[in-house]
């Protein structure tokens, strides 16, 4: 058990539960008894205690933060600096990270984006204008309310916690996918760089992706030195062209090209708040590292200017002992003819030594038949290696592990199929070696985020399963299958089971009545709760009641409920035009053959076992029949026919997407032989046996 739960810190605050783990400090949940309040303390790992100077720094930094006082910064209360202690006291925040919150979401909306930039960007403003540069400015140090505000935490920690070394390491870097280049190489950073941070950030929010991305946190830091984002516009199309030039100039490598302040960068975000249509037109002709180089160069060639004045400055103040002889000496120039027609001459021997090199190599009058190049792909190579010897040369470029090939099959070829070559020209192929294998690792306990970018690294697909859990805590993975220790193929889908926390964990419900529903789905996620609609009010009804299309008028569970964590709010939504329920069952058609026969059969569809609809064909007048089942998301649909099954279908209710997923043949065959059976007992009434009588 950790050593401080259940101790009073300074007499005055009872430590209840860890809360956070961070790199440098832990964060715990505590109760101010003399303020009667809920608050966070932070306490500084017992390994950086005995650094002289990181203590001189983190006191002087820690009493700078409390001079923070911001809505969109949590507040400091307190700071509690001893021998056997070094903490902070902040405001408790009950929310969850806007990186868990990216994460759920994948893409934000561009709106919503710009809703939570604007109130990082008016935190930042403030610390700025009071000297302080927070220096690690990311997703994860960024608190979301259940009522959309956001609050920055974590000052001052980058300030303080690099290593004096500027050398690159994934110890020194921190947050590496998010800090500025003059960060990653060391150099001075400034209030531009939490403005650089905050443009990767807007990135993420509005692609679902990092601008860099690497095998190690070195490589990626590189990428920030010296590599160009892509456009935002390039993954998503939606993002305004205006709000993709705001986050361009934010992540400018030059600093002297970012916004040069808070202020600067809010003024943009109002004008395209204002109209979103509108274009900046931001010209970025070089990246920094060109103007670095230019400079460079242009500090060299004044260095050589002044080096060469400085000779010709000296020759001129010495006096030259053969000045006669250089007075009466006067050179005569070369004979201009003779030396052209020299250099002419070699030029034409230097030209016919070349036509007659191209006339031995490529026999240009030698007739060589055209051949078209054939199709490699997927073929083993072993088969075709001598099977086209005599009209091309096969040439291995390159042995390697393929997803979709088997080992020793081509995975791909150049030139391209079908191209017409002249015969015995070269083909360079690609031959597989087979699907990569690795050993899973055992990823329980860990943060499902990382989770997913190590399995995304090493070629494995994913999904996401949620969970109860007592042991691990939310957010983390509990178990995955296949499990630690097996052996997968790039390309297979590791199953991935995360925690949702206890289940005993109850949530206070908040209130949603008069939000949109939209909004309330937001507010919801971040209590882990979620939201269905289960009745559309129709506004012509009610002219009276004037509420938008989509406002919630009433919700069960009550304001202030407390229900366990996944519980289910059911909410009443004013309908009309701009509103759909992205919750709404919907339907989809399936036709089917029947089977052939005669009489009349009884038909019932099933959706995940519930009766859904029937009907009675008459199979001598109709050979197929439609059903319409209803239902979300993914579902099986069961067709029966007289009691038996008679077709399967896997639906996708979402996207309409339906796959068959059972045999026709063999239970026509089953119906043909009921129907048999039945003709014999018609038969035997027909013609009873004779009777004794």
């Amino acid at each position: 058990m950790d050593k401080y739960i259940g101790k009073k810190l300074d007499g005055r605050y009872e430590i209840r539960e860890l809360i956070g783990v961070g790199g440098m400090a832990n964060v715990y949940k505590a109760y101010d008894v003399l303020e009667d309040r809920i608050v966070a303390v932070k306490i500084l790992r017992e390994e950086y205690m005995d650094n002289d100077e990181f203590m001189r720094r983190f006191r002087n930094e820690s009493r700078a933060i409390s001079l923070l006082d911001h809505p969109n910064i949590v507040k400091v209360y307190d700071v509690i600096f001893s021998n056997r202690i070094q903490s902070i006291v902040m405001e408790y925040i009950d929310g969850i990270t806007l990186k868990d919150y990216i994460d759920q979401e994948h893409v934000l909306r561009w709106k919503e984006a710009v809703h939570f930039t604007v109130q990082i960007l008016k935190a930042l403003q403030h610390a700025h204008d009071k000297g302080i540069v927070h220096r690690d400015v990311k997703p994860h140090n960024i608190m979301l309310l259940s009522d959309g505000s956001i609050k920055i935490t974590d000052f001052g920690i980058a300030r303080f916690s690099r290593s004096n070394t500027k050398t690159i390491t994934d110890k020194a870097i921190g947050s590496v996918h998010y800090i500025s280049p003059e960060q990653a190489s060391g150099a001075c950073t400034d209030a531009r760089s939490d403005l650089y941070s905050l443009g990767v950030m807007m990135f993420e929010m509005l692609t679902g992706k990092l601008p860099f991305e690497a095998d190690s946190l070195v490589s990626v830091a590189i990428k920030q030195i010296q590599s160009e984002p892509i456009r935002p516009r390039s993954i998503n199309p939606d993002i305004p062209e205006g709000l993709e030039e705001i986050v361009m100039r934010a992540m400018q490598k030059d600093a002297s090209k970012r916004y040069q302040s808070a202020a600067e960068m809010l003024h943009d975000i109002d004008e395209f708040k204002k109209n979103p249509s509108i274009v900046f037109s931001y010209k970025y002709e070089q990246p920094a590292q060109v103007h670095i180089q230019n400079e460079f160069r242009h500090q060299q060639d004044a260095k050589k200017v002044v080096h060469r004045d400085a000779r010709q400055m000296k020759k001129e103040k010495t006096p030259s002992k053969r000045k006669n002889t250089q007075d009466t000496y006067e050179r005569k120039p070369l004979p201009v003819v003779p030396v052209m027609a020299g250099i002419a001459f070699a030029f034409l021997l230097a030209a016919c030594a070349f036509i007659a090199m191209l006339f031995i190599v490529n026999k240009p009058f030698e007739q060589v038949a055209n051949a078209t190049v054939p199709d490699l792909i997927g073929m083993n190579y072993e088969s075709i290696k001598t099977k086209y010897a005599e009209q091309f040369k096969i040439v291995v470029e390159e042995e390697g592990p393929s997803s979709l090939y088997e080992a020793g099959e081509i995975y791909e070829q150049n030139p391209d199929p079908g191209k017409v070559v002249k015969e015995n020209s070269t083909i360079n192929i690609k031959v597989s070696t087979g699907k990569q294998t690795i050993i899973l690792e055992d990823y329980a306990g860990k943060d499902s985020t990382e989770v997913f970018r190590d399995l995304s690294k090493n070629n494995l697909k994913w999904s996401e399963t949620e969970t109860y859990s007592n042991e691990y805590a939310a957010g983390t993975v509990v178990t995955t299958s296949p499990g630690a220790g097996e052996e997968v193929a790039e390309g297979d889908e590791i199953s991935v089971y995360v925690s949702l926390g206890s289940q005993d964990q109850n949530q206070t419900v908040p209130l949603v009545v008069g939000m949109n529903f939209h909004e309330a789905k937001t507010l919801l996620s971040t209590k882990r709760l979620r939201i269905e609609c289960v009745e559309e009010v129709d506004p012509e009804s009610d002219p009276t009641n004037t509420e938008a299309a989509g406002t919630i008028l009433e919700q069960t569970p009550s304001e202030d409920a407390l229900v366990p964590a996944g519980t289910v709010i059911q909410v009443t939504v004013m309908g009309g035009d701009g509103w759909e329920d992205p919750n709404k069952p919907r339907q989809v058609e399936i036709k089917f053959d029947l089977p052939q026969g005669d009489g009349t059969v009884h038909v019932q569809t099933f959706v995940d076992g519930t009766e859904t609809g029937y009907g009675d064909p008459d199979l001598s007048k109709q050979s197929t029949w439609t059903t319409r089942p209803t239902g979300k998301g993914d579902g099986k649909v069961e067709i029966y026919i007289d009691g038996e099954l008679y077709l399967t279908y896997d639906v996708n209710f979402d996207t309409g997407v339906v796959v068959p997923t059972s045999d026709l043949q063999a239970v026509g065959q089953s119906l043909e032989a009921r129907d048999d059976e039945e003709d014999t007992q018609t038969s035997d009434d027909e013609y009873p046996e004779p009777s004794d009588d």
